[in-house]
């Protein structure tokens, strides 16, 4: 798997690029926006790393923003900033897991795992090849983008189109977290008239009409100060 690691600490880059090329990894270390970008234009890279703060004329907020448009790559976002309203920013502008300094480099190798798990990027406009054909199957669901139907144990489970529309990109990426902007913008889209909270109302009426245990939801879990996700387990 290759790798692009944008941090400017010349130490800390140069231990974390010796420990993962012994597992096996090809790290391209770079530490600036500028490097970043022609790097990963080069090196077609499976994984972005990237320190928040950069020198020079961009930032690793700005490289989120960039892999979003263009590239459409799995990215940890690993800074010295920790509280969470810098957790939920990095999360809303595209990163898929955020790690604050100083981390230990095997829990960042099971992080790293964790992602590309759990991230099947799509080609821009299709979610995977189930949604590209219409059907998601999840364990002993049924979701039929086709129908507009989804069904559990093959009994019907009737929902709203909001309803519908936030299961099916939950489903589509198990394991990945959702904030509720991203879902917002990227399940429902902008005919959807709503405040961000008005996402809990919609997954709790969900749970409600698909889990058999609303109050211990089996299949769309809570990922407490983040978002939602679909249980990687199912």
């Amino acid at each position: 798997m290759n790798i692009v690691w944008v941090e400017d600490e010349e130490k800390l880059l140069a231990e974390c690029i010796a420990f993962f090329e012994q597992v096996g990894y090809r790290v391209y270390g770079v530490s600036t926006y500028e490097e970043a970008v022609d790097c990963i234009e080069r090196a077609l890279p499976d994984l972005l790393i990237v320190d928040w703060m950069l020198p020079g004329g961009g930032s690793g907020i700005d490289l989120c923003k960039r892999n979003e448009r263009q590239w459409n790559l799995p990215i940890i976002m690993v800074t010295a900033k920790g509280d969470e309203f810098d957790k939920v920013l990095a999360l809303e502008l595209g990163a898929d897991d955020y790690v604050s300094k100083p981390f230990g480099l095997r829990e960042l190798a099971a992080r790293i795992k964790a992602v590309m798990r759990r991230s099947r990027r799509p080609v821009p406009g299709l979610e995977s090849s189930e949604a590209a054909e219409g059907v998601i199957y999840r364990g002993d669901l049924v979701i039929d983008s086709n129908k507009y139907t989804v069904s559990r144990d093959s009994l019907k489970v009737d929902l709203t189109r909001t309803e519908f529309m936030l299961l099916q990109k939950l489903a589509s990426h198990p394991g990945r977290v959702y904030t509720r902007m991203q879902l917002m913008d990227e399940a429902l889209g902008d005919a959807y008239v709503g405040f961000e909270r008005t996402m809990d109302s919609h997954i709790r009426n969900l749970r409600r009409k698909l889990e058999p245990i609303p109050a211990e939801p089996r299949y769309v879990l809570t990922v407490y100060g983040v978002g939602y996700a679909f249980n990687e387990e199912v």
